[in-house]
Order: structure tokens, then C-alpha cells, then sequence
């Protein structure tokens, strides 16, 4: 026969049980691994943004500038390119496929700068309210998507050292064993270097 005193000891050793495996970490990794996740899915949306404003600077761009047909080309199959190359959650453990999605993005973003430099070319092209109101769109964009980046970042570096610390490692070795570090963006090899200044 139970008494109450034994109930009241097993709903308190239920309770502690419940609070120690809470504050012990369990938690963590998926927490960390579904944040991480959460700023990729941010950093996607934002290139999904720029992609979708550039066929309207293109196009604005082509009314003026018909004889830049190279970089205007250059600049679509860029896009095309870049909406392409798809990574999801599942695949940000591996760097290489991290690597091949921020290689088009990169890519796009240096035939972006070109299309933006022909507006110096084109005065009239530079007053042109639709052309200033996508450039400015599209500038607000590439800081939204350094901030995505850099959130992103900062979530895989909160996940990875969860997975390699204590006592996240010991969950990670039992529990968790299917979880793998995420791989994080890294500077492209033109970014490294200082630009050239000539006069």
C-alpha cells in the first residue's frame, strides 16, 4: 500500500529529476542547433530579397545603357546562378555545400557592383527616381544580409562550442551523436587582400 509520504516523495523526486535534467544542458544542443538554423533561414530570405530586386534594376538599368549589354547579361545569369545554388538546414554540416552557396552569392554581388558603377556612365540614369529607389532597396538589402550573416555566425560558433564543451560534450557523445559542427561563412579570397588605390 502507497502511503502519502511516499507520494509525496516520488512527485518530489519527479520534480527534482525534471529541474536537474533541465538545468544540466540537455537542452542545449537542439536549442543552439534550431537558433542556428533559424539565422540560416534569415540569410536566405535576404538573398531571396536581392534576387527579386534585381530583375527590376536590371531592366531600369537597360533603358539607359543599352550598350552595356556584357554586364547586364553578366548580371542575370548571375542571379540565375545564385537562385540555383540551394543549401537547407539539413546540409549546413557540410562546408563545402556552404561554400558553393556563398561562391554565387559572391559571384552575383560582384557583377552587382558593376551594374551599379555603369550608373556613373549615365547621368540621367542616376536621376532616375525608379533607379535611386531600387539602389537604395538594394543597398538596405546587402546590410540586411550582413546582419543575417553575421547573426548566423554567431549562432553556428554558440552550437559548435556547445557540441566541443563540457557538459554539452557528453550529451553530444551519447544523446546527440548524429549532430555535426555547421560550417560558417568565410571571407572570399578578393576580401582578403586590400583593394588597389590608383590616381
Amino acid at each position: 500500500m502507497i502511503t502519502s509520504a511516499s507520494r509525496i516523495r516520488a512527485v518530489l523526486a519527479a520534480v527534482l529529476l525534471g529541474l536537474s535534467v533541465s538545468g544540466c544542458g540537455y537542452n542545449n544542443i537542439p536549442s543552439h542547433e534550431e537558433q542556428a538554423k533559424a539565422k540560416w533561414a534569415d540569410v536566405q530570405n535576404n538573398y531571396q530579397r536581392r534576387a527579386d530586386l534585381i530583375p527590376n534594376l536590371v531592366s531600369t538599368v537597360q533603358g539607359y545603357a543599352r550598350q552595356e549589354r556584357d554586364v547586364l547579361t553578366a548580371v542575370v545569369e548571375a542571379r540565375a546562378k545564385a537562385t540555383q545554388v540551394r543549401i537547407d538546414a539539413s546540409q549546413l554540416t557540410d562546408p563545402d555545400k556552404v561554400k558553393q552557396f556563398q561562391d554565387a552569392q559572391n559571384q552575383l554581388s560582384g557583377t552587382l557592383g558593376r551594374l551599379i558603377a555603369i550608373s556613373e556612365n549615365y547621368p540621367e540614369l542616376k536621376s532616375n527616381q525608379n533607379f535611386l529607389a531600387l539602389q537604395s532597396q538594394l543597398e538596405g538589402t546587402e546590410n540586411r544580409i550582413a546582419v543575417a550573416r553575421r547573426d548566423y555566425i554567431e549562432a553556428v560558433r554558440v552550437y559548435n562550442t556547445e557540441l566541443k564543451t563540457f557538459p554539452g560534450v557528453l550529451w553530444a557523445s551519447t544523446f546527440f551523436r548524429s549532430n555535426k559542427p555547421m560550417a560558417e561563412f568565410t571571407a572570399n579570397e578578393t576580401s582578403q587582400s586590400p583593394p588597389q588605390v590608383k590616381f
